[in-house]
């Protein structure tokens, strides 16, 4: 791939490797949140996502592993209506790792489901969790944090400098992750996150906060943390879960020259970003990119009419 655009080496983290549930960056999320679910004696978690959710199917994963209820709250969000997205994927993961699915109308308001939810798991005397889109919030993103300091320990072990991380961005906890990490640790590297929903001026106060209310729950305090919170905004469109023909082609080449699979919500446009920065020259030769691969494969099943399409070949991209 490095050879192949012209730029940089180019490093991937593997966190779609991880073994849970297929994998994929929320597991670094729930170690942290269902830790603390564990230690409050939660019998019950619900949490909410789209239709075809990774975070929604690797809480149920982890649900399924610790024993514990899970309540899936999806919503009807992303305007794709063929049997695949509806029923494979992610969904059909759901509902094997035993988790109740919930749908939720595409213009029902999700606070109001999760408010009914909340309410019936009281009365039933059930100790519950509510975690929040993604699982981003403060405990959360201390996920992130560590996963940061994973990458300084690589570079003391290596001798390598990356000149920059880039990640997708949605719900903002695995960047705000990052971005405290890179404080916590001592990180050079710039921390890039590619937006699959959303403008930057929406999505980066999203970041700046949950990555300083991390840093309160570590009793820590850093000046102009916000001014360390970058979003490339250039990629998202159509839409969330609406990949693009960039999108298409980033996966195809890292498929076609590395054997390595993307999917068309968040790392395929996120690689689409790393590959237009290259080509516009933002990176030398000789320096080193690190591109965090956030998981959500199963996803690629429920994406059929991307797969009709046939994007272009490594040799004449």
């Amino acid at each position: 791939m490095s050879d192949h655009l012209g730029g940089p080496r180019i490093y991937v983290k593997r966190d779609d490797t991880a073994t849970l549930g297929l994998g994929g960056n929320k597991v670094r999320k729930l170690e942290f949140l269902l830790g603390r679910a564990v230690a409050d004696r939660i019998d019950t978690v619900v949490t909410t996502g789209a239709l075809q959710s990774n975070h929604a199917r690797l809480t149920a994963a982890a649900c399924a592993r610790l024993g514990l209820t899970c309540i899936l709250l999806l919503q009807d969000a992303v305007p794709v209506d063929t049997a695949p997205y509806r029923r494979s994927g992610n969904r059909l993961l759901d509902d094997l790792f035993g988790a109740e699915a919930r749908l939720v109308g595409r213009y029902e308001p999700m606070a109001g489901a999760l408010a009914d939810a909340e309410a019936e798991l009281r009365a039933s005397g059930a100790n519950a969790l509510m975690i929040p889109l993604g699982g981003s919030n403060a405990v959360g993103t201390l996920g992130y944090a560590r996963c940061a300091e994973e990458i300084r320990l690589y570079e003391r072990e290596t001798g390598l400098r990356f000149d920059e991380i880039v990640v997708a961005t949605g719900s903002g906890g695995t960047q705000a992750g990052l971005v405290l990490g890179r404080r916590l640790h001592g990180l050079k590297a710039g921390i890039v996150g590619v937006s699959v929903n959303r403008p930057s001026s929406e999505l980066s106060p999203i970041v700046a906060h949950l990555a300083g209310a991390a840093a309160d729950l570590l009793g820590r305090e850093f000046d102009g943390m916000a001014d360390d919170v970058m979003v490339d905004d250039r990629h998202y469109a159509p839409g969330y879960g609406l990949p693009n023909d960039a999108c298409r082609e980033a996966i195809s080449l890292c498929a076609r020259l590395e054997g390595l699979v993307l999917d068309p919500v968040y790392s395929g446009k996120a690689m689409a970003a790393l590959i237009a920065a290259i080509r516009g020259g933002a990176y030398g030769s000789a320096g080193s990119v690190l591109f965090i691969h956030t998981g959500g494969v199963p996803a690629l099943f429920a994406y059929t009419e991307f797969t009709d399409r046939q994007p272009a070949s490594p040799a004449s991209a």
